[in-house]
């Protein structure tokens, strides 16, 4: 008796790994005989078929399409010479809340909105694709990854800058720093503290620590507001005679919008390709007319925050070039490949909507991760914002109508 009461957990052990063994080669089995299928068709959009006419309307969108990402990434990059449009200005600040509104909802409303219906489609069948949320799930997921690539990669830089700078005499100096840090003296250099950007922003990677290391040296409400305006009008005003004292500061700053602007190219990237090629295999001019203001709209703004973050990593001129003509012939190049392989692919088969709902899935959570951590978070938790009233309002205001105008477009397109 004592006998068979010791080996049964045993036994319902091996029973319990077989079931998982068999319920995931069924799973696998069941995601490749779905791809497998081919019986989808869209007869509504038969209906509206007429190749001539949805092949000049291509081109008028790859024309369209690409002088608004050119214009839209060119802007602040030209700009960042001009003083009403450097990065950081008030309207810099406005116009760069306006295209994280249109990022944020591209994700939320657009690209997550087309991965569960490619997902859900009654084509596919009810197992695995009905029994389980997975356009949220693989969002999740790529959001996840983001962040850890987003971490990984500020660890990196942040380890290639220190061995580039790391000299006996800064190590001796940053040992002191922290001496005084442990015996209730905080030194701040320039009104530049840890884990601070430019313009008294402040990524959300730092604000933890920033918080742990300064509790009770920073000075706040008024008097940290009044600090931060004479820190801000001195260095103006004496930049030159003080570049020792921030530079490590402005350092650190560089490194996040290093990898800001390399993971969101990285985002916008993917899922314009996606974009593209389901343009240009369309022989559909009541698909392809409305898309042609939708995506000129969507990609001016995401051009525009792009090349916000690529002007304030400071990247060389060569660099900068390479971001910004990769950013701006992405799509135009989906619609002509989509084009070219319009008359052997068919967007409608079992295995283009499960590749297609799998990508624009990854792609939302890329771009919502992006949106509200490095775009929103990173600006509206600044010190610079909450001590300037007329700027959150116009942040909020311009923040609420980008994501406002972008989500609308989902009625058209």
């Amino acid at each position: 008796m004592f006998f068979i009461e010791d080996i049964w957990p045993l036994l319902c052990l091996d029973r319990f790994g077989s079931k998982t063994k068999l319920f995931s080669e069924s799973l696998l089995q069941a995601i490749t005989d779905s791809m497998s299928n081919t019986s989808c068709q869209s007869t509504e959009l038969e209906a509206c078929r007429d190749e001539s006419a949805a092949l000049k309307l291509k081109i008028i969108a790859i024309a369209s399409i690409l002088l608004a990402g050119v214009a839209g990434i060119a802007i602040p990059l030209i700009g960042r010479h001009r003083k009403f449009l450097s990065t950081d200005g008030s309207l810099f600040v406005a116009a760069k809340a306006f295209a994280a509104g249109v990022i944020l909802a591209t994700g939320f409303v657009h690209m997550l909105s087309d991965g569960t219906e490619a997902l859900s489609d009654p084509c596919l069948p009810k197992y695995p694709w009905s029994k389980f949320p997975f356009p949220g799930f693989f969002a999740m997921i790529a959001s996840l990854v983001t962040l850890l690539v987003d971490f990984v990669g500020t660890q990196y830089y942040e380890r290639k800058q220190g061995l580039a700078r790391g000299s006996p005499e800064e190590q001796g100096r940053v040992g002191s720093l922290e001496a005084d840090s442990e015996s209730g003296i905080t030194q701040v250099v320039e009104g530049k503290v840890f884990g601070e950007e430019e313009g008294g922003g402040m990524h959300i990677v730092g604000m933890h620590a920033h918080a742990a290391h300064h509790r009770h040296s920073h000075p706040h409400g008024q008097d940290g507001c009044d600090g931060l305006l004479r820190n801000r009008g001195h260095e103006h005003g004496h930049s030159h005679g003080h570049e020792h004292g921030f530079g490590a500061g402005e350092d650190d700053s560089g490194l996040r919008h290093v990898v800001v602007s390399q993971i969101l190219e990285l985002g916008i990237v993917s899922h314009s390709v996606i974009i593209g090629l389901s343009l240009g295999v369309s022989q559909s001019p009541c698909t392809i007319r409305p898309l042609i203001a939708a995506l000129s709209f969507h990609q001016f703004f995401e051009g525009f925050a792009l090349g916000g973050c690529i002007s304030q990593a400071e990247f060389k001129t060569l660099s900068t070039t390479i971001m910004a003509c990769f950013f701006a012939i992405t799509t135009p190049a989906g619609i002509g490949i989509g084009t070219a392989i319009a008359s052997v692919y068919d967007p409608y088969s079992p295995a283009a909507l499960v590749i297609e709902g799998i990508l624009d899935s990854l792609s939302a959570g890329i771009l919502v991760y992006m949106a509200l951590v490095d775009l929103i978070a990173a600006d509206f938790l600044s010190k610079r914002m909450s001590c300037n009233f007329r700027l959150q309002l116009l942040s909020y205001f311009m923040l609420f109508l980008g994501a406002g105008l972008m989500a609308s477009l989902a009625i058209w397109a």
